[in-house]
């Protein structure tokens, strides 16, 4: 059947939000660009959040920070997890168990490690929210490094330098120290910049299909009283922040199953917290979704 050009520009627009969602990516050692945080840095930020992380509004310790500019648009986490920081620095470490955390996510359509690279790339195919055959995702490589490993840091990057639709300097940085009672506390730091064609693409989206969606962050009251969420492009960050935040703890979480059931119970779990907030988070349902996990996880394992 011809594509319609309507349908083709609803296609073109849901490709940018994909390329957005997964913009994750994380500078190489040394980068001065990657904004690097060494351990005293985020040392400090715990000491000094520490004790209003459990009186968030997120019903977790977790706090959220988003800010947009000229052509450039970035989102961060600080929580707290309740795992050790010997796991959890473990578990973040492998490019196949990123791959892990990254098909939790609904644009995520594949991950896989290249073989013998160096330094390690994955190979992440984004498509829309919905199930779709591979072929008509956008095809990306993502730079992975360990910046630091310590006995009381690790910092892991992704990086990309060009992805689909204008996007660049698409970047992630995990963070983590020891936390108090044997926990971890992370840093996850999400940005990505854009160029025309993005920016107009997303536009067009944020009107049209995305017209109601929001963030987390309150920025007012609406006229019945009710919190006002940031809306646009930081709305688009921050939703996709929290994604990302919830597939790492979802990952972390199944590692005490056996290791033939932690997948399933990271995907039960991921989209369980999601869930938790639906004006933010809520695409489809919880059997939709496990049926096109389990699909797309089974082709990565292919």
């Amino acid at each position: 059947m011809t594509e319609t050009p309507v349908r083709s520009l609803m296609r073109a627009i849901a490709c940018a939000v994909a390329v957005f969602s997964i913009a994750i990516a994380s500078a190489q050692t040394g980068d001065a660009g990657a904004k690097l945080e060494p351990a005293a840095a985020l040392s400090a930020k715990y000491a000094a959040t520490k004790d209003r992380l459990g009186r968030t509004s997120f019903g977790r310790p977790l706090q959220m920070e988003s800010l947009e500019g000229k052509d450039t648009v970035s989102g961060e986490i600080h929580a707290v997890v309740d795992h050790s920081f010997a796991m959890t620095g473990a578990a973040l470490s492998t490019p196949s168990q990123w791959c892990d955390i990254l098909i939790l996510h609904l644009n995520t359509k594949y991950c896989r490690p290249v073989a013998d690279s160096r330094p390690a790339i994955l190979h992440v195919v984004i498509g829309t929210k919905f199930d779709q055959p591979i072929l008509e995702g956008h095809r990306m490589n993502f730079a992975y490094s360990i910046a630091a490993r310590t006995a009381d840091y690790l910092q892991v990057n992704l990086n990309a330098d060009e992805g689909p639709l204008g996007t660049r300097d698409l970047r992630i940085t995990v963070s983590a120290i020891p936390a108090d009672d044997g926990k971890t506390f992370i840093r996850l730091h999400y940005s990505y910049a854009y160029g025309t064609i993005a920016r107009v693409a997303m536009q067009a989206y944020l009107r049209t299909m995305a017209h109601d969606k929001v963030g987390f962050t309150v920025v007012g009251k609406e006229t019945d009283g009710e919190p006002r969420f940031v809306g646009g492009m930081r709305g688009v960050v921050e939703r996709n922040t929290m994604r990302y935040y919830l597939a790492i703890e979802a990952f972390l979480g199944a590692l005490s199953a056996p290791p033939n059931a932690r997948m399933a119970k990271s995907l039960g779990d991921w989209f369980t917290a999601t869930e938790g907030y639906p004006r933010q988070l809520h695409e489809m349902g919880r059997s939709e979704y496990l049926e096109m996990k389990r699909k797309e996880y089974a082709r990565q394992q292919g």
